[in-house]
């Protein structure tokens, strides 16, 4: 019984998502050629240096010549012109993918582009760190982490099965919503907690009464946590927030009023209300630990100085 699941897989963008899929699909056989294109000739170098691929092109269009399986790594406000870019190129029964974060904004800038003859399946794996580029990726990103797919009506089931596949290959469980839900979803356990720490972050910066020295000497109090989400790609993460705009705000609206109850709670001393939401709170922290998406390892499984490796 082989491996490979697709004979030609192209990669359209080839940073820290991109370049865990090609290591992944690489160690596991999933494909005879791996073609990766990206604009930048440096980062094509890079992941030519690092074997990612059997192929290397900065124009999209080469790459996605007779590629069965498309996957979209750029960040959202692109998807369209990439799609756009390589629609006259691909070949009839390919499945074309994404892992873009918003997925309404996404489908109605690609759609229009994609051929009638190609099965196009937004996707988004909810993968990551704050790392970018293709020295970022590693193996095993994607084990027991979400992928959801939001595909659009009459999408062709054995497409969709062999994305599912694919992606069951990589580690990943499968979920299917409709792209508003995702949207939603997505705003309030991704979108607003990077937007929260990158203000945040932002405020200590102009706090002047507080040294930048002081705010990186005592950062292991908390604010630390904050930095991670904060140092994420700024180009991704301004998409993000243009291209999910109404989910934001409305989850930005929900959270202000929820803040606006905690500072009247902590204002009149009202600590029955405040442990209260605390301990909800840490109810959560441990279901997501239970969920198998986090450790539950002292200081978040970081290493020690003494830690043994």
């Amino acid at each position: 019984m082989t491996d490979i699941l697709f004979e030609r897989i192209a990669l359209i963008g080839i940073g820290l998502i991109g370049s865990s899929i090609a290591r992944d699909v690489k160690e596991l056989g999933l494909a005879h050629e791996v073609v990766i294109s990206t604009r930048s000739a440096e980062t094509l170098k890079r992941a030519e240096e690092l074997e990612l691929g059997t192929a290397y092109t900065t124009s999209a269009a080469d790459a996605v010549k007779n590629a069965d399986l498309v996957i979209i790594s750029v960040p959202v406000g692109a998807s369209g012109s990439v799609a756009e870019h390589i629609a006259p190129s691909l070949k009839p029964g390919a499945i074309v993918t994404d892992v873009g974060s918003t997925k309404a904004s996404v489908i109605a800038q690609m759609a229009p582009h994609i051929p009638q003859n190609v099965h196009f399946i937004p996707g988004h794996p909810l993968a990551g760190t704050e790392k970018s580029g293709p020295d970022a990726g590693f193996t095993g990103l994607f084990r027991d982490r979400w992928c959801i797919f939001t595909p659009l009506p009459g999408t062709n089931a054995e497409a969709l099965a062999q994305l599912r596949s694919f992606w069951e290959r990589l580690g990943s469980r499968i979920d299917e919503m409709d792209a508003e839900h995702h949207d939603k979803v997505l705003a309030i356990v991704s979108h607003l907690p990077h937007i929260i720490a990158y203000n945040i972050v932002g405020t200590a910066d102009d706090l002047g009464t507080v040294t930048e020295s002081e705010v990186i000497k005592y950062s292991a109090s908390g604010f630390r946590d904050f930095t991670r989400l904060a140092a994420s790609d700024p180009t991704m993460w301004r998409d993000v927030c243009l291209h999910n705009k109404d989910a934001i705000l409305e989850m930005l609206a929900r959270f202000s009023e929820d803040l606006a109850y905690l500072q009247r709670a902590i204002r009149w001393g009202e600590g029955d209300k405040l442990f209260e939401l605390f301990s909800r709170t840490r109810d959560i922290r441990r279901s997501i630990v239970q969920a198998g998406q986090d450790v539950d390892a002292a200081n978040f499984g970081r290493p020690t100085p003494d830690a043994k490796p």
